[in-house]
């Protein structure tokens, strides 16, 4: 969000936003209720939102277990000099990768593997070594998932 956005962005607004990030299907007159406002103006209210791109998409929030992804990986990645694009487009091309973030430091990518499996690590993995080093540390539990900061 830009800087412009944040000061835009009222406590109204936040009160809505937290509603919707606790609960993304909660019924406009619902919403318009626990916002203490009428449901044309929390209508209005996220419609500016919307449009203003504080709000970008409203999305769903998948067990990936339930689909058979039981076991979830970090992976460090260093691409070796010269391989960076390459690695980035490998990174891009594997859909396994659920998450990615270019990061400073050590590490150029930071990414979120979903397996169904530890045997399927390797078959991932193995074309990133000729191009990368890469760090792996299997995931025993997330205790924040996507936590909004603004919430008290």
């Amino acid at each position: 969000m830009s800087v412009e956005n944040q000061k835009s962005v009222d406590d109204t607004d936040l009160r809505i936003l937290a509603l919707l990030a606790d609960d993304g299907r909660i019924a406009l007159t619902e919403l318009a209720r626990r916002a203490g406002m009428s449901g044309p103006g929390v209508a209005e209210r996220i419609r500016r939102l919307e449009q203003r791109g504080v709000i970008r998409a409203f999305t769903v929030d998948v067990d990936l277990a339930a689909l058979g992804f039981s076991l979830h990986a970090i992976v460090r990645i260093k691409p070796r000099p010269g391989s960076l694009h390459l690695v980035e487009r490998m990174i891009l091309d594997e859909p396994r990768f659920i998450d990615c973030d270019k990061v400073t430091g050590d590490d150029c990518f930071v990414a979120r593997l979903a397996l169904r499996d530890i045997a399927e690590l390797d078959r991932i993995l193995d074309p990133f070594h000729d191009r990368a080093e890469t760090s792996t540390a299997i995931v025993k539990s997330s205790p924040v998932r996507r936590r909004m900061p603004l919430q008290q």
